[in-house]
């Protein structure tokens, strides 16, 4: 049986993963520093409750199509109107998940909506250097490296730089 994706807006029946993923230090190893601080179900609950009543950004569960649960978010958040350009972000929380080629598959379609829906005509994100798997599956969705932001990041007791990665809508046009 071949399992595929689908992203829908979260509901508050969705938060119940995120208390365990936003408590494993694996799973947050390389995302949002806020998550480094979100370890009581009250803090994952007042986060959670503003992703999914922001409408000034763009956020969607990722669910198997076998499954009502999810097993991570993305989305597009930081949107300039004005400039057409978002920042892109993934987290996919449940690590039995991982390597199985969701992430680009993800980003291409968070990609699509923010060309397509929300008429942008750029999309940044950032990562982490070490985080071979996520700057693979950004390079397989068409983004490029454009730039580097030294030392930007600590995690395991050591600084690590950011790289700044961003796809365009004539890049994206000709994918």
């Amino acid at each position: 049986m071949d399992i595929s994706i689908f992203l829908k807006p979260l509901s508050i029946q969705n938060v119940t993963p995120f208390y365990t993923w936003l408590n494993d230090p694996e799973a947050i190893k390389y995302s949002l520093s806020l998550f480094q601080s979100l370890n009581t179900k009250e803090n994952i609950d007042e986060w959670y409750i503003s992703v999914i009543n922001d409408s000034k950004n763009y956020n969607r569960g990722i669910f198997l199509s076998n499954s009502d649960i999810p097993i991570g978010y993305a989305g597009i958040c930081n949107i300039s109107i004005t400039n057409k350009l978002g920042e892109y972000f993934i987290f996919i929380g449940d690590r039995n998940q991982w390597g199985k080629g969701f992430g680009t598959q993800v980003t291409k379609m968070i990609v699509d909506a923010g060309f397509e829906e929300l008429n942008l005509n750029r999309i940044m994100l950032t990562v982490s250097e070490p985080n071979y798997a996520a700057i693979k599956a950004y390079k397989n969705a068409g983004f490029k490296i454009e730039g580097r932001m030294r030392q930007a990041c600590y995690r395991d007791n050591k600084f690590h730089d950011k790289l700044i990665m961003s796809i365009l809508r004539d890049e994206w046009n000709v994918r």
